[in-house]
């Protein structure tokens, strides 16, 4: 390996470490900001873990960056609320009992005269809220920033009107047989139909201009086309080097798989829904086209239909992490990483001489999408300590001190985020392991970009 291509590796590396810190900054920005608004007293913003490397107060906020950069955090006045029973002077040694005790005192110490009416935990609910959202939000919203850069500036991956391989016969597609990709043959024997494109003459690189006397700008138009004129004979018009040639065309009337909205065929029980189409046997060229804005919000719901999918399964993929890291089983690519991983990647597509800049330019930004998609949805979790716990417990709230009204009882009280300690500490444990777990397995068994 060159020094060069070591640079590029350890280039890419950094610049995936700079976007996540960036990233997990403007998350707290998220909070910070709606908190100032609301005139709740913030005594830190702080980006990452452990001993303060750096730090300046400006006006009441203290501003600093960790030493272990991978979360941070905004110090709110009055994030639990007063004391009830044990904790209000009934004496405890249990061990969460103490565990509470100890953290409420901490809280109090930074108490100040003034501050009565500038706790967190005095908003109404649904200011609560807005704070806590604010951080998933401010991923969100990073993320939709790259995704529009990727499909509006870099462009998608496109199917053109260029072909790509011309099948020489057609192969029969049996109901029954999902694996089955008349698409794939390129060669004949006597008892397989020559294909329609072969007979005419086409070959790979050819760019079809247009069929049947109209003019075809994309494969979805040509496609169309081709199926509605199945056993019958038309017009073709193609460019090969500059110079248009005209042919006729047969469309052979098969038996194709029914296509989806997405391009991908029907599947009814792991077999394939066919209907009777014409079909050429072309497959084309694929390129990456610019698209327009208004393809970004179906990216952006695609993606996190994506990320959800993967949280959703979560255990079951790091089990499967685990297994995969210490056995002889494949890592699925799809699955949960590190930020270990990400930085890999990054490295890896950074010092690549696969991929023309502009490639290694789109895959970092979707990366940095990706990642920030991933930190919207995980911190969404309904459970504390994550944002999702926060705004779950201030809804709970809500409903609880309604129900109490509704039916003429005691006010319950605002939600105390402490008396849920044991399960906290719980989900805090169960991260850590899958931390640990995924980041052994990015060294070990790390996902193959190439």
């Amino acid at each position: 390996m060159s020094a060069v291509t070591v640079l590029l590796y350890v280039l890419g590396v950094l610049l995936a470490a700079v976007a996540f810190i960036f990233s997990i900054a403007l998350h707290e920005v998220g909070h910070l900001v709606p908190a100032k608004l609301f005139k709740v007293r913030v005594r830190q913003y702080m980006v990452g873990f452990g001993p303060t490397v750096f730090s300046r107060r400006r006006g009441e906020t203290e501003y600093g960056l960790k030493a272990v950069p991978l979360g941070g955090y905004v110090a709110m006045i009055g994030m639990y609320p007063p004391a009830e029973g044990y904790a209000a002077g009934v004496d405890s040694t249990g061990l969460f009992q103490q565990a509470v005790a100890e953290t409420r005192s901490l809280e109090d110490e930074h108490r100040q005269p003034g501050d009565e009416d500038r706790a967190f935990y005095k908003l109404p609910v649904y200011k609560r809220v807005i704070i806590m959202l604010g951080g998933p939000l401010m991923n969100f919203l990073i993320a939709v920033m790259c995704i529009t850069v990727l499909v509006t500036g870099f462009g998608t991956q496109s199917p053109t009107t260029q072909v790509s391989t011309v099948n020489e016969c057609v192969v029969e597609v049996r109901a029954g047989d999902a694996s089955a990709d008349g698409q794939s043959q390129t060669s004949c024997d006597k008892t397989t139909p020559e294909a329609p494109a072969h007979a005419a003459g086409l070959e790979p690189g050819d760019t079809i201009v247009s069929i049947n006397g109209q003019d075809v700008d994309t494969w979805d138009q040509l496609t169309s086309i081709i199926r509605d004129q199945g056993g019958k004979e038309v017009p073709l018009v193609y460019e090969r080097d500059g110079q248009e040639t005209s042919t006729v065309i047969t469309p052979i009337l098969t038996e194709r798989p029914v296509q989806d909205d997405d391009g991908e065929p029907v599947l009814d029980n792991g077999d394939y829904v066919l209907e009777e189409v014409g079909f050429i046997g072309v497959s084309p060229r694929f390129d990456t086209v610019p698209q327009p804005v208004t393809e970004v919000p179906g990216v952006v719901v695609d993606s996190l239909n994506s990320v959800f999918g993967v949280l959703w399964r979560l255990p079951v993929n790091v089990w499967n992490t685990a297994v995969s890291t210490f056995t002889e089983a494949p890592r699925d690519p799809e699955g949960p990483m590190s930020v270990v991983g990400v930085g890999r990647i990054s490295g890896e597509v950074a010092m690549t001489d696969r991929l023309e800049v502009k490639d290694k330019a789109a895959t970092l930004v979707g990366l940095i999408g990706s990642v920030n998609l991933a930190l919207f949805a995980f911190n969404l979790l309904p459970l504390l300590p994550l944002d999702g716990g926060h705004i779950a417990g201030a809804l709970w709230e809500k409903v609880r001190r309604g129900f109490a009204k509704l039916t003429g009882r005691a006010d319950p009280g605002p939600f105390d985020p402490l008396k849920l300690l044991p399960l906290t500490y719980v989900v805090v444990g169960a991260f850590l392991v899958m931390t640990v777990v995924l980041v052994l397995a990015d060294i070990m068994e790390p996902v193959q970009v190439f």
